[in-house]
């Protein structure tokens, strides 16, 4: 008696299919919550679960917070002054100065990333080498 082939090849492709489903790689967005801050008044403290620390925003005099925003791993701090930003894999806090004048448009952070648009800059801080980078804007 002769089985038929085309049930045949589908059951060797179903047994395929079986065995590739557990190499499944892991997609960008499946970055896990390591990151937390705690913002008071005059304080702001990243709390970093993965490497185990605290680390604290130090704030210069008349600094004040004015927003802020925090994803799986990268937060963004925003004062009357400067633009902060952590990375939870680099660690630490890294600065830029706002300039003169500077205003926030839009904020957008995400897993390792974040970007800051401003009426005058467009900057980006990658939280695991904890770098900016920045570009002026175009004339509107």
């Amino acid at each position: 008696m002769r089985s038929d082939p085309i049930s045949r090849r589908s059951i060797i492709a179903g047994l395929l299919l079986v065995q590739l489903l557990p190499c499944t790689p892991v997609f960008a967005d499946e970055v896990e919550k390591i990151l937390f801050l705690v913002v008071e008044k005059r304080d702001v403290v990243a709390s970093n679960t993965r490497a185990g620390r605290f680390d604290r925003l130090e704030m210069h005099a008349k600094e004040t917070v004015r927003d802020y925003k925090v994803a799986n791993a990268t937060a963004v701090v925003i004062t009357n002054q400067r633009f902060s930003a952590y990375g939870a894999q680099a660690g630490g806090w890294q600065s830029k100065r706002r300039q003169a004048g500077e205003k926030v448009q839009s904020i957008e952070v995400a897993d390792y990333s974040a970007t800051l648009v401003t009426n005058d800059r467009i900057l980006n801080f990658y939280g695991r080498s904890g770098t900016w980078s920045e570009i002026r804007r175009g004339v509107q």
